[in-house]
């Protein structure tokens, strides 16, 4: 089940990656349904907080109308950034699923860990890993594709 929830979040850092996009995806699931679905958009938005996991936590707080997404779970193509680790636990998002981890930029461990170092009044629990070479490799394919287009 993890990895079909997976599979959904690499979609969405498709769509990114398609975009121009640092491929991120994510989605939200609550009851075994996703109910909420995003990927990267900072560049195409020109918005900074575009990140997929912002997007999916409004796109999910619309669905049930509050912003509380007790019961729901995330599933994440690459570890969130800080900002986004703190949206998800603001939002009260019972547990994440990470793909690949972030050594740049991670706040679910690699960089720095808001899930476990800090006391917060909401703990997220945490699963790394799911689908971890095919959440790297989109990752790791779209820096190529990059340094390909900066050196034409």
């Amino acid at each position: 089940m993890k990895e079909k929830f997976m599979a959904e979040a690499l979609k969405e850092a498709q769509k990114a990656y398609d975009k121009l996009e640092v491929p991120v995806g994510a989605i939200i699931v609550k009851d075994g349904k996703i109910i909420a679905r995003a990927h990267n958009q900072k560049e195409t938005k020109l918005d900074t907080t575009k990140h997929a996991e912002i997007m999916a936590i409004q796109k999910a707080s619309k669905k049930l109308k509050s912003w509380r997404l007790i019961d729901c779970e995330m599933y994440i193509t690459l570890e969130p950034c800080s900002m986004c680790a703190g949206a998800i636990i603001n939002s009260r998002i019972k547990k994440i699923y990470i793909g690949t981890l972030d050594e740049k930029t991670g706040a679910a461990g690699s960089v720095l860990n808001l899930f476990k170092d800090y006391k917060f009044n909401h703990n997220v629990e945490v699963e790394t890993g799911i689908m971890k070479e095919e959440c790297e490799k989109i990752i790791k394919d779209f820096f190529k594709m990059l340094r390909k287009i900066k050196q034409s």
